[in-house]
């Protein structure tokens, strides 16, 4: 077993996880072969099934790719498995594939299992219960909802997460807290409206909540959808439920609920507020007058949370607390303890009757104070009808050490807080505003919710997502702390802007539709072409909150907000309103091609895919120039994606794909697209087109052995094909492609071809053509050994051409090679800057297979200076094992440590170099002699020079001078250098010491 334990999520984006850190599992072929294999819950599904699921018309080598997808998900998932090892989580079982993952190893198994486990106290429940609801970050199985394959799975999973939520509902009654269970219960019912449970529990937690009018007013709702839907009346349960509450039945009298309020939720920053809030406490409490202050954010700022950390601090130095809120409802009484029950008498005039409870509620008050000074919490005002507000502008107008501490969304002000807040400015309240945390206090918010320090990119992730906002940094923690990816968005926050969305004119929110579809920032003009006069709902939209202004553009005030509304359109719309952007911009700003890229290519329409394609290649191209391999290899996809009939598209993109895919790390991939292109190029039978393809997939290389030989050959001799008639400057650049892949060939052809391209580039003065020649050049530059201060002046022509024309995986390949030169001839000071300066560039640039050539010349490093260097090595070859670069890591961790004074085992094709040695070292010398005498020729690379050391070493102990004089005739040229230090990887000692050592029998 390989120790990892591999869990995966489906409640939402399909993902996994191995090892408790998130694993990329692919492309969409990928996931819906990880999908459908989880569907499957362990059984096995046979290939030609699997074949029938992915694709409506299967491609030729559909077998094949599956394999190959198969293959992926298995060195992602089990990323520590042995070479030749059986897989032990993606197992082959004849005809097809399985996946038996655990029972808690998918996160829809342990929510059924939480859901449909029963028998325990209210309380365990209710944690059981929100822990599994908090697993779901969107659809079940989202990418896959339109499938039939997953359409069962996903029905009954959905009619589990509303069991859970009539469930949690249930043991909130059962825990005496009614209140909370009616706003999930509202939305449930909204969602699910002919689930009788549902009504059922939402009029008994109204009931409970003291709200009897408002859950006799459900039970109707329930009846006038059940008819109008089914045409069947509510069920006996509902009508007896009916009948209950309008006689008060003491059994739907709610639990006796436990003493005191509960514990304040944790503040994070605020520091200045509460300052300013505790003084104005301090006024209030040395005075006669009431004292006033606001606090006013959006929804989620925390608002409440710094009202209740006032209540508790002044609860603390002996005030009394009178806590009210708003209602939840439009309509709905306030639920304030100092509100009178009033009844007018007949006749009586209505100001009376406000006069009358004015002085009612005055009395409460002080009734409650007792002497001591009294904070009236007012939370959620913005809720609050006209009467109450009226009713609590006297309060805070009338005598008495009283804090007024009001909370109210800045966003939701209607007409009756607007007038009470004109009111209140005559006794200049204090006001105070909740913006966004900043990046270190969502910080320590997140570790508060992990239970342990959260990482800087975790914090600055969540502090982006959210904006600062309390709630949604909360929410996102949560999801992050169940593994799940921070570019989803929680329930929670989707629930919330779903309400707030709900209270906008029909009008605005369709426009914040159309304006989803633009993405986060928004162009006006553009949002005008495609919904027509948008003032008036741009205007509201901005007073709500749900846009910002920036300079000319509008912004969505968070992505999350963004998200929320664009994931809740329906695909036909989507594809609908992303074809008119398209058509928009392409009128208002017709050179942002990758704009136009992502609309047309959304649109997903046949219309639209020609143009799809072509912005797309337009912006891959420019993505490469201004050195953006990762942006350029999503565009070069989604030309793949827009599915252009052209043969010469597809093949361009494959080979843009692979280009850029190699730069980025993935060179198997890169592989696998190049033998797709070259086996598609030839059946065409266009020479030009193949000679495209040909130079259309090369990459800086460093190391001179090929990763596939046999591919190697196959391009090698489709150049030669096609060479003889390409003119300057395709002929430079098929030649560097030949040189490329004749590389380790101790024949001279691609060095005669590598030459011809280099005097071609520079007579065409062509930037690019010379970097490619100059590249294929330092590949054969080893017609000798001790070539050193040759690769380091190609090295640094290199760089020098990399920085004049800002090329920048190009000025990558030019540090390397100027390391590995100064690494042979013992300059390591030199080779540390240059490191450094890889490292720099790649960071910037994001390519990791930069760091697995410093991370062996760290291990390098240590191991000349004599310090300790194993576990560096392992550590290095471990990630180079997993770098697609077979060519450099067979066999190369064995090599290294034997460098350092052990026998690593597995040398790979350096074992004949090695087995002379090891011989010896066993007493076996008539072998060593007659395996020195079997050697063969040793490819002219970088690690030529150690390979002939090791040779000298077993040649100087046999005594053999025939050998001795061959070895030192073919060394002489490295005296001075570092035996396989030009590798930047390992060193044998001085070349001059061996050579001292065959000279002794000379």
């Amino acid at each position: 077993m390989t120790g990892r334990v591999t869990t995966f999520r489906v409640l939402g984006p399909i993902g996994a996880d191995a090892g408790g850190e998130p694993v990329a599992i692919g492309g969409a072929r990928q996931r819906a072969v990880l999908a459908r294999l989880l569907v499957a819950r362990g059984r096995v599904v046979p290939v030609d099934r699997l074949v029938g699921d992915l694709w409506e018309a299967p491609p030729d080598a559909a077998v094949a790719a599956i394999r190959t997808f198969v293959a992926d998900l298995r060195r992602v998932l089990e990323p520590d498995r042995l070479p030749r090892r059986p897989a032990e989580l993606l197992v082959t079982s004849p005809p097809g594939y399985a996946l038996p993952a655990a029972p808690d190893a998918v996160d829809a198994w342990r929510f059924e299992a939480a859901v449909t486990r029963t028998g325990d106290p209210a309380a365990d429940a209710l944690t059981r219960l929100d822990d599994a609801l908090a697993l779901w970050r969107g659809p079940a199985y989202a990418e896959h909802e339109a499938e039939p394959w997953a359409r069962a799975e996903i029905d009954r999973l959905n009619e589990l997460r509303m069991l859970a939520v009539e469930r949690r509902a249930e043991a909130l009654l059962e825990l005496g807290r009614a209140a909370e269970a009616v706003s999930d219960l509202q939305a449930h019912t909204t969602q699910a409206p002919l689930r009788e449970d549902a009504w059922h529990l939402l009029a008994t937690a109204l009931y409970r909540a003291g709200r009897q009018g408002e859950a006799l007013a459900a039970l109707r709702r329930a009846r006038d959808v059940l008819v109008g839907e089914l045409g069947v009346d509510p069920g006996p349960r509902l009508r007896r439920l009916e009948t209950d509450i309008l006689a008060q039945a003491p059994h739907l009298d709610p639990p006796r609920a436990p003493q005191g309020r509960s514990t304040p939720r944790a503040l994070v920053g605020r520091a200045d507020e509460l300052a300013v809030l505790e003084a104005a406490a301090g006024r209030a409490a040395a005075g006669n007058e009431a004292v006033v202050a606001l606090i006013s954010g959006e929804p989620g700022a925390g608002k409440t949370a710094l009202a209740e950390t006032v209540a508790g601090r002044l609860a603390a130095r002996g005030w009394v607390v009178l806590w009210g809120r708003g209602p939840e409802d439009d309509g709905a009484p306030a639920a304030w303890p100092w509100t009178p029950e009033t009844v007018p008498a007949p006749g009586e005039d209505p100001a009376a009757v406000r006069f009358r409870r004015r002085r009612e509620a005055a009395a409460r008050v002080a009734a409650a104070a007792g002497g001591s000074p009294v904070l009236l919490v007012a939370d959620d005002l913005h809720r609050a009808d006209a009467d109450s507000l009226d009713l609590l502008t006297a309060l805070h107008s009338g005598p008495g050490r009283v804090l007024v501490l009001g909370t109210y969304r800045a966003t939701e002000i209607g007409p009756a807080l607007t007038a009470a807040l004109a009111r209140w400015a005559r006794t200049e309240p204090v006001r105070v505003y909740l913006g966004g945390l900043t990046e270190p206090e969502v910080g320590r918010l997140v570790a508060g919710v992990l239970g342990a320090p959260a990482g800087v990119g975790v914090a600055r992730a969540v502090h982006r997502r959210s904006g600062g906002n309390p709630f949604f940094a909360r929410e996102l923690a949560r999801l992050h702390a169940d593994g799940a990816a921070l570019d989803h968005i929680p329930a929670g926050v989707r629930d919330v802007i779903r309400h707030r969305l709900a209270r906008l004119p029909e009008r605005t929110r369709d426009v914040l539709r159309q304006a989803s579809v633009l993405g986060r920032d928004v162009d006006p003009e553009v949002l005008g072409a495609l919904a027509g006069d948008v003032v008036d709902a741009l205007d509201d939209a901005l007073a709500a909150g749900f846009l910002t202004e920036d300079g000319p553009r509008l912004r969505f005030a968070h992505i999350l907000v963004r998200d929320t509304v664009y994931d809740d359109l329906t695909a036909v719309r989507r594809s609908h309103w992303h074809a008119a952007a398209g058509a928009a911009i392409e009128r208002l700003s017709p050179g942002d091609a990758a704009v136009l890229a992502h609309h047309f290519g959304l649109a997903a329409g046949r219309a639209t895919a020609p143009k799809a394609a072509r912005y797309a290649r337009t912006a891959a191209e420019e993505a490469e120039r201004r050195s953006n391999p990762h942006e350029a290899a999503r565009l070069w996809q989604q030309v793949l994606a827009a599915g252009s009939g052209e043969v010469a598209v597809r093949l361009t993109a494959l080979a843009g794909l692979g280009r850029n895919l190699a730069v980025t790390g993935h060179l198997e991939q890169t592989r696998a697209l190049r033998a797709e292109a070259i086996a598609a190029v030839t059946a065409t039978g266009d020479p030009e087109l193949t000679a495209a393809v040909l130079t259309g997939f090369d990459v800086p290389a460093i190391w001179p052995r090929n990763d596939d030989q046999e591919l190697a050959g196959r391009v090698a001799a489709a150049v030669e094909r096609v060479l003889p008639g390409a003119l300057p400057p395709l002929r430079s650049r098929l030649l560097s492609t030949l040189a490329l892949e004749l590389r380790g060939d101790t024949g001279d052809r691609g060095r005669r071809a590598a030459a011809e391209a280099e005097a071609i580039a520079r007579e065409l003065d062509d930037p690019g053509l010379l970097a490619l020649a100059l590249n294929a050049r330092f590949l054969h530059a080893f017609a000798r050994t001790g070539t050193a201060g040759e690769r380091d002046r190609l090295g640094a022509e290199l760089v020098g051409l990399a920085a004049k024309h800002d090329l920048v995986t190009v000025e990558v390949l030019g540090h390397l090679i100027r390391l590995q030169a100064a690494c042979a001839r013992g300059g390591f000071d030199a080779a540390d800057g240059h490191a450094a300066a890889a490292d720099r560039l790649a960071g910037r640039y994001e390519l990791p297979v930069v760091g697995v050539f410093t991370e062996l010349y760290a291990a390098l490093r240590l191991a000349v200076t004599g310090c300790p260097a194993e576990d560096a090595y392992r550590t290095a070859c471990a990630r180079l094992a997993g770098s697609g670069m077979p060519g450099m890591s067979d066999g190369l961790l064995g090599l290294a440590l034997l460098s350092i004074g052990h026998d690593g085992g597995d040398t790979g094709p350096y074992e004949p170099w090695v087995r002379p040695g090891r011989l010896l070292a066993d007493g076996r010398r008539e072998e060593a002699a007659q395996a020195v005498r079997d050697l063969p020729r040793s490819p002219h690379d970088l690690l030529w020079e150690a390979r002939l050391c090791l040779t000298a070493r077993a040649v100087a102990d046999l005594g053999d001078r025939e050998a001795a004089a061959r070895l030192y005739e073919e060394l002489l040229p490295a005296a001075g250098e570092l035996a396989g230090a030009g590798s930047g990887v390992v060193s044998f000692g001085t070349v001059d010491e061996h050579l001292a050592a065959l000279r002794e029998l000379l």
